[in-house]
């Protein structure tokens, strides 16, 4: 993996870190209902991870090489 990616990710993780953080903390505070966004957030994770698993099907299954692959 190269540096520049790394790089990307690591600034990604630090920014979901963030969000989360001020959700928590204004949930905490209850300035939002967080019960709600929580809910929100698991049915989201779901359908992501549906839709992931069938594309993995896809691809694994529907798109793959048939073509044998030369050992070494």
């Amino acid at each position: 993996m190269s540096h520049s990616v790394k790089k990307v990710i690591s600034y990604f993780l630090i920014t979901l870190v963030l969000v989360f953080t001020i959700l928590a903390l204004l949930g905490i505070w209850d300035i939002i209902s967080l019960e709600d966004i929580i809910k929100k957030m698991f049915v989201s994770l779901m359908v992501v991870f549906a839709a992931a698993a069938v594309i993995l099907f896809i691809f694994s299954v529907l798109i793959r090489d048939d073509e044998p692959k030369k050992s070494p």
